[in-house]
């Protein structure tokens, strides 16, 4: 046990010896300060900026786009348009809307059809619910107005708004679809 004692003693003096020697901290010192002193920051210049020359307005004898005629050419131009595609709307909007009127055309499938007192009718299922519609009447959210019904499909007319948004006529066809067995 006294063996032990000696050598802890021995370690400890020896690991304090060390800690008063000359430390490897003090050369890592010396060597960052000849690094500063030696180092030069290279700044590259900036260029000089470029002259600004100015271009004559060479459009000088055109139309100037912020006119008053410009402007009010334009306006008549669109007020034409827009009460061309409102005189279409207008009547739609004036009516009272169908229940079929109420749904999608593509939540629509045409399942049959016949002839009622000679006239065509169309048999549309809606919701597993069943249709008998007639040329005349309306289906889905376009305004879509049957115009033509045939053995395998129903012919409609609707009116939708474009890209512009001026409301435009477009013809859509509810086709039959036979049941799988």
């Amino acid at each position: 046990m006294r063996a032990l004692a000696y050598g802890f003693l021995a370690a400890v003096s020896l690991f304090a010896l060390t800690g008063c020697g000359a430390s490897s901290e003090d050369e890592l010192r010396q060597w960052m300060a000849e690094q500063r002193s030696q180092t030069r920051p290279r700044v590259t210049p900036i260029p000089e900026p470029k002259q600004f020359k100015p271009e004559p307005y060479a459009q000088a004898g055109a139309v100037d786009p912020f006119s008053k005629e410009k402007l009010a050419q334009a306006l008549k131009r669109e007020s034409s348009q827009s009460a061309a595609s409102g005189a279409l709307i207008a009547p739609e909007l004036a009516r009272r809307k169908e229940p079929l009127e109420a749904f999608p055309l593509d939540s629509m499938t045409m399942v049959g059809s016949l002839l009622k007192e000679g006239k065509p009718v169309a048999l549309v299922k809606v919701d597993n619910l069943l249709y008998q519609v007639r040329p005349g009447n309306y289906l889905g959210q376009n305004y879509g107005r049957i115009t033509k019904i045939t053995e395998t499909q129903v012919t409609l007319r609707e009116i939708a708004q474009d890209a512009v948004g001026e409301w435009v006529e477009r013809p859509a066809t509810l086709q039959l679809q036979e049941r799988l067995k």
